[in-house]
């Protein structure tokens, strides 16, 4: 699939919701989301990007978000997985589907199983990943969540929702931990996908489902998938589905996270193709050797409350124009864009290096100062993303840089010997999440637009 998806909306009842759909595979695959989402957010992140086109590469995939939610209405914070059935048929109706395979994640699961368990002959099949048929405990449902979780969890997203340090991205996704960049990242998706009070009108109806007695009366082909030390929903809510739904398949996979963006995705997305196409590819992404380069703004949270979010938004407008300016005269290629930089691609280091300091003082003129960093490897091509530890490295240079400073990796430097630039040694740095020191090296801002 190349470019973006096309959001578009129809009227279930007197609530738009929105979808979208894209892929070229014979199998119409809708995919139910956990308990919040925004179908225009995720293809912002590198990894809800590289997830989706996975799926799209063997299914027509069918997103939608859920009333309530990201891109839809949230007038109404009160809805019933009945009200989210009648959703998803006007849906499949809306984009002509007759049947297909549903998609349940964790909060999607429920409204999935009843869905299926109600429209057999619209339903071609039914993957269910870390959810469940009861959220809360009782006396014969001992892994569901007591009260006293509740609680807290309902106190996090009252005064920690759309942070960091929030249960929805500390306990959902564990191993994020150690990388504060992915956790902000997260962070942003769940403020762009819903608010505080819609975060807990949702956990609270959560807390209340049970379709238990719905799991009897499942009659499609059921996958189940789960982490086997998943830290949100114990994977005893999985077995215990798989016991009472006859035929289903269970699988248990390594790992400790929720999101199924978080650990070995790849896993998760073998099993769910050669459960629904029968055959599992062996996939082998595109790559190609690029010089990666990231731009971010020095103090944009800090500049951003200052100037109010009308402000930001035209100073942000006029620095992406005068980027893109830099980048055609460089012939570099943006990659994609985040809040406050941009990632670019070239195909020639010194070019790259250049274009950086152009960038770092042509922005000057905004009153914006920006820190760059540099790397060349190896990138796997996502449709016109590039994913991949060259892209994560390059992340981690440009970290590292001080304001108005063009660092690069030790690879960049050497390829561009005999260029006539000049670089100052930084020494062996420790870069989060990649093995090994390694060498980084600033550009003196003198020699950069030779």
């Amino acid at each position: 699939m190349d470019g973006l998806p096309k959001t578009h909306y129809l009227k279930s009842d007197d609530v738009h919701i929105a979808y979208q759909v894209f892929g070229e595979g014979s199998l119409d695959l809708l995919f139910v989301p956990g308990f919040v989402s925004n179908i225009e957010a995720i293809w912002e992140s590198p990894d809800h990007r590289a997830f989706f086109r996975r799926l799209a590469s063997f299914c027509r995939v069918i997103l939608f978000d859920k009333r309530g939610t990201g891109m839809s209405d949230r007038g109404s914070q009160i809805f019933t997985l009945e009200q989210r059935m009648h959703d998803v048929q006007a849906i499949l109706d809306a984009v002509g589907c007759e049947r297909a395979a549903l998609f349940g994640v964790s909060e999607g699961g429920p409204m999935s199983l009843l869905y299926a368990a109600t429209y057999p002959a619209r339903t071609s099949a039914l993957v269910l990943y870390g959810s469940y048929g009861k959220r809360s405990w009782a006396p014969d449902y001992p892994f569901g969540w007591k009260d006293e979780q509740w609680a807290r969890v309902f106190d996090d997203f009252e005064h920690h929702w759309g942070t960091p340090q929030s249960i929805a991205v500390t306990m959902y996704a564990p191993s994020l931990a150690g990388d504060p960049e992915a956790s902000e990242r997260r962070a942003a998706y769940f403020r762009a996908s819903a608010s505080p009070g819609a975060a807990i009108s949702i956990m609270k109806m959560n807390r209340e489902i049970d379709v238990r007695h719905v799991l009897p009366a499942i009659r499609v082909p059921t996958l189940i998938l789960h982490r086997a030390a998943d830290r949100a929903i114990d994977v005893a809510n999985a077995r215990y589905m798989a016991e009472h739904i006859s035929g289903s398949k269970l699988i248990e996979l390594v790992g400790v996270d929720h999101s199924y963006l978080v650990g070995d995705r790849d896993a998760l997305l073998d099993e769910v193709e050669v459960f629904l196409t029968g055959v599992r590819h062996v996939y082998e992404p595109e790559r190609v050797l690029a010089t990666v380069l990231f731009a971010d703004i020095v103090g944009s949270t800090e500049r951003a409350a200052a100037l109010g979010d009308n402000a930001w938004r035209e100073l942000l407008e006029a620095f992406y124009a005068k980027v893109r300016e830099v980048l055609q005269h460089y012939r570099g290629r943006e990659v994609n864009t985040s809040g406050d930089g941009l990632l670019a691609a070239f195909d020639g280091p010194a070019r790259a290096i250049r274009c950086a300091g152009a960038i770092r003082d042509t922005v000057r003129s905004l009153g914006l100062e920006v820190r760059c960093g540099l790397h060349t490897g190896e990138c796997e091509l996502v449709g016109k993303d590039l994913a991949g530890i060259a892209v994560h490295i390059g992340a981690r240079v440009a970290s590292l840089a001080a304001p108005g400073e063009v660092l690069v990796s030790q690879t960049v430097r050497d390829l561009v010997a005999g260029s006539g630039l000049v670089f100052e040694e930084r020494g062996p740095q420790r870069l989060r999440g990649v093995p090994n020191e390694w060498l980084m090296f600033r550009a003196l801002p003198n020699e950069l637009v030779r």
